[in-house]
């Protein structure tokens, strides 16, 4: 069974919102490099939306800078699930998931491969509380944000975690692994 990996990158506030985050060559690299280790990206309407639209490539070439090319490539290139109620259709080699969203996951789980890759905000706080994430990884920024959207709001249980790696940039951004304790 693939295991399913949750990351995201957030400041010291806990704000999630991308447009608060610094990024650097390094965390573009780290970031291609979770990209890799996932058979494929597992995305609510909203996240793939804005992931669509920030790194599907235009005509032509040079379309960012170098440090951020292999990333575009490789989130470009990967397999995508998008969990959506409204969306008619999707590209950018991706493909809808409809129906019951805990048997619809456990199925892409029972695939063959390494892992899925989730991000964003709603989808896993909803995978959250079916139990379904088996590694969670946050990447902390040195940040204050003083705004939202924050991780995990309205978890209706709580769900512990044991550490399993740290890692520290140097920007000062530290990024954390868990697992859930079971």
């Amino acid at each position: 069974m693939r295991p399913l990996h949750y990351s995201i990158n957030l400041t010291l506030d806990g704000c999630c919102d991308h447009r608060a985050i610094p990024a650097d060559e390094e965390l573009h690299r780290r970031a291609t490099e979770t990209l890799d280790r996932a058979d494929a990206l597992l995305f609510g309407r909203v996240t793939y939306e804005m992931m669509e639209e920030a790194w599907r490539p235009p005509a032509g070439t040079g379309a960012w800078p170098d440090e951020m090319e292999p990333f575009a490539r490789t989130i470009d290139a990967a397999k995508k699930y998008v969990v959506s109620s409204t969306l008619d259709r999707v590209d950018w080699n991706a493909e809808l998931v409809r129906g019951d969203l805990a048997e619809a996951v456990q199925q892409l789980k029972r695939e063959p491969g390494e892992g899925l890759l989730v991000g964003g905000v709603q989808l896993p706080l909803a995978l959250a509380e079916l139990g379904l994430i088996d590694e969670y990884e946050f990447v902390v920024h040195p940040r204050l944000a003083g705004h939202g959207p924050t991780l995990f709001a309205g978890l209706s249980k709580l769900i512990d975690l044991k550490l399993v790696s740290r890692l520290e940039y140097s920007s000062g951004a530290v990024a954390m692994r868990y697992e859930p304790s079971r």
